[in-house]
């Protein structure tokens, strides 16, 4: 059976603080380890008063202390913003204190706009275009030592930290296709390219150290309820998170609305349900019908889910349900 995993941005509900979202968040990964999830992500974004999870290593390891068995890593880290050698001894610290557990995903994103990008790395620099460089740097530092080798990630050498490139365009596809690494696409925001990528990907691949066949983690948002008309009332929250977005004011997760359309201009409307379309929403049967769609259409290896709900116990129920659903799917893979 597909492995079902959790996405989390650690949000900040409207009211809310960020002390809150962490127990949410450790709340969500100890029902999500109950439930059978493969892994618990965690996603680096900055200047956001919504999302909790900047600090991304920092909030893994509270996730990680506090499950005994689910896999927690990150949805990932921007490594732009970063020094190979700092995050290569950061996930060996954590690999060190949960071993077996962490996994870390790479993106080539900064996770924020231009001004916050430039107060976290002093100058912008080329650091995207050195990508596939600093990949290699990062992989390199959780090899064994080498004779001779002057710098080294303590901890982190030896430790092989799974790594994993993250992408919403083509880039990231044929990356981790070059390099032999696992692929997960954004399409629960970026729908636009998954087709193309993940055939990118899949065609490109080359056998490495670290994995011996192409492995495909699919993005998709997911809202379920008891009935539709609940998670599309959900639903909304996230809606209004992305208009918000479009209009340059980002703020915390808001309360859901009884109908969108006295809050979102044509053109928002259009341009959010584009970057949604990667979306089940529904009751457990609506839901079941969605995923065994997209698990046939894409062929993902994997899906990694998101809910940015608004509720607490109701972002709980949601991943209950889908949990019992992921028990019912009879799948036939159309790739």
């Amino acid at each position: 059976m597909i492995p079902f995993s959790v996405l989390d941005l650690s949000p900040i509900a409207q009211g809310d603080s960020a002390t809150q979202a962490f127990n949410n968040s450790k709340e969500l990964a100890q029902k999500a380890e109950q439930l059978g999830y493969q892994r618990y992500w965690l996603a680096e974004h900055h200047n956001m008063s919504g999302i909790a999870s900047a600090a991304t290593a920092v909030v893994i390891g509270h996730v990680a202390a506090h499950t005994k068995t689910i896999r927690v890593g990150a949805g990932g880290i921007m490594l732009p913003n970063h020094a190979p050698l700092v995050i290569a001894e950061q996930f060996g610290t954590l690999e060190s204190l949960f071993p077996g557990r962490i996994d870390l995903g790479l993106g080539r994103a900064p996770g924020s706009d231009q001004r916050t990008a430039r107060a976290l790395r002093r100058h912008l620099g080329d650091s995207a275009e050195t990508f596939a460089d600093d990949v290699a740097e990062l992989q390199g530092y959780f090899r064994p030592v080498s004779p001779g080798q002057a710098v080294r990630a303590v901890p982190g050498a030896g430790l092989q930290v799974p790594i994993w490139l993250l992408g919403s365009s083509m880039y990231s596809a044929q990356l981790a296709a070059e390099m032999g690494l696992p692929f997960a696409f954004a399409s629960h925001f970026a729908p636009g390219f998954m087709q193309a990528a993940v055939e990118v990907y899949r065609s490109r691949f080359k056998p490495s150290a670290a994995l011996a066949r192409p492995y495909v983690m699919l993005g998709l948002n997911v809202f379920a309820a008891d009935t539709d008309a609940q998670a599309q009332l959900l639903f909304t929250s996230l809606q209004q998170q992305f208009v918000n977005l479009v209009r340059g004011v980002p703020g915390q997760l808001q309360p859901p609305r009884a109908s969108m359309e006295d809050y979102w201009r044509p053109e928002e409307k259009a341009h959010v349900e584009r970057a949604l379309a990667c979306a089940v929403v529904g009751s457990p049967d609506t839901v079941r019908e969605g995923l065994q769609a997209f698990i046939e259409n894409t062929g993902a290896d994997e899906l990694m889910m998101t809910a940015q709900i608004y509720d607490h116990a109701a972002r709980l129920r949601s991943f209950e349900i889908v949990a019992a659903v992921r028990e019912s799917l009879t799948l036939t893979p159309q790739i």
